[in-house]
């Protein structure tokens, strides 16, 4: 919990309050007489544990696919995107802060009795796509760096968080630490391939400006629902709220607005990185395959192969892969630590950390083998877009609850979102609707093309 709640103007008290905070066995402590420096660098973490989430495999083959048959036209999309998740992550934390409640229990104990079903399933599909895109991601990487065949690389991933979920005895500051170090790997990789491929500065500034005819066109709008549900995914709405309860701020005046303050610095910090790797995702496919191939490389173990030749050094491949399997673990971690605050919130159902992992994991489990087996490995591709598509046709089920949330008063209290934040908040979610009405149409009629 992060502050005690009973002074607060606005809270909503209750015994089960300050579980999430608690889920990851300690908390940070931030004095009041902290300066600027010591209280950031005290804050730095949730963020991040949320940021991996932009950058797993499933952004990988929506970008990949984008670029390589688009050039830098969606590029726009992602940057969108991105602003899109830093004002919705915004909004968990002020909820986290503001109530001692993360998005689930807030669903929960504030909307109708009867949504509660509807919308834990909703998030638990989002969370089974999720890790579907990671368990493929992780397998594909696995067989690039170790040439382990894909099957046998889907039937590890069962078990390896496992392993990564053993850290959490050591608390939350050791988990961050790693996500953040994972994190950085993926950076560092992807700014050497920037530095290898140069690619035109011209081309990916004209890429950033919106192009409203990408609603008009069944494939580019396909792709852009894919990278609209890789970037802005829900269930990190239900993660990022919990998470933030993590700091402990001292009960002064100002202490609240204070804590909203540094998260959000977080918040702009973490996934202002995330935006710079899913860019050069994008770049990177853009500049070394639009147009330069016969067709399109939509499939990640394709792009493995042909970026050593096309960039004239075996280094490419390699970081690829490294950057490739860092991101799927990192992921995956903060896949299953949702997992559970959703079952815990919606349901107030907890179960052990191990047992969550292995359900998430073998629900994602058939559909990976199935696709393997059935239709082989460059199947893989297609299977991890469309899992970024079903992200974005849940997010309106915890985009419209959070917002609604941030801007009752009665909840809130001194927190509750000023007008102008809400009316743009109602906008992006007014904008992802649209968008997904539109990919429904258009699959329903012709599909993409």
């Amino acid at each position: 919990m992060v502050l005690p709640q009973s002074k607060q103007p606005g809270a909503v008290l209750s015994p089960q309050a300050s579980a999430p905070a608690e889920r990851s066995r300690d908390s940070v402590t931030i004095p009041a007489g902290a300066g600027g420096w010591g209280t950031l660098l005290r804050v730095i973490g949730p963020a991040y544990l949320v940021a991996v989430g932009y950058m797993d495999p499933g952004n990988w083959a929506t970008d990949l696919a984008a670029g390589s048959t688009f050039g830098y036209s969606l590029l726009w999309v992602v940057a969108l995107s991105s602003l899109i998740a830093v004002l919705l992550q915004t909004l968990c934390c002020r909820l986290g802060i503001a109530t001692g409640l993360d998005l689930a229990q807030a669903c929960r104990r504030h909307l109708p009795a009867a949504w509660t079903l509807p919308l834990w399933l909703l998030a638990e599909v989002a969370i089974v796509a999720c890790d579907l895109a990671e368990l493929v991601g992780t397998a594909l990487a696995l067989q690039l760096l170790f040439g382990l065949p894909l099957p046998i690389g889907v039937l590890l991933t069962a078990f390896d968080t496992l392993v990564l979920l053993g850290l959490q005895r050591f608390g939350i500051r050791r988990i961050e630490a790693l996500v953040i170090a994972l994190v950085a790997l993926v950076g560092a990789c992807f700014a050497v391939q920037m530095l290898l491929l140069r690619p035109e500065l011209i081309g990916v500034l004209g890429g950033l400006v919106p192009r409203v005819n990408t609603l008009g066109d069944g494939a580019k709008l396909y792709l852009a629902a894919g990278i609209l549900g890789a970037t802005v995914m829900p269930h990190n709405l239900y993660l990022h709220s919990s998470l933030v309860q993590t700091r402990r701020w001292s009960e002064s005046g100002g202490s609240r607005q204070r804590a909203l303050r540094f998260a959000s610095i977080d918040t702009v910090i973490a996934l202002g990185l995330a935006f710079l790797v899913n860019a050069s995702i994008l770049v990177l496919a853009a500049g070394s395959f639009h147009g330069r191939l016969g067709a399109p490389v939509t499939d990640l173990a394709e792009a493995h192969r042909l970026l050593s030749p096309l960039l004239g050094t075996t280094v490419a491949g390699v970081l690829f892969g490294v950057a490739l399997l860092a991101a799927g673990q990192s992921s995956t971690l903060t896949a299953t630590m949702a997992g559970q605050i959703v079952m815990e919130g919606f349901l107030d159902i907890r179960l052990p950390q191990w047992q969550r992992r292995l359900l998430t994991r073998c629900l994602a489990l058939v559909p990976a083998l199935l696709t393997v087996l059935l239709l082989g490995n460059q199947a893989t591709g297609q299977l991890l877009v469309l899992s970024q598509v079903v992200l974005s046709l849940q997010l309106p089920f915890a985009v419209l609850p959070l917002v609604w949330f941030c801007g009752r008063p009665e909840l809130m209290g001194d927190l509750r979102v000023p007008p102008w934040l809400e009316l743009l908040a109602w906008a992006c979610a007014a904008l992802i609707v649209v968008i997904n009405s539109a990919l429904l149409i258009s699959l329903a009629g012709l599909g993409p093309s």
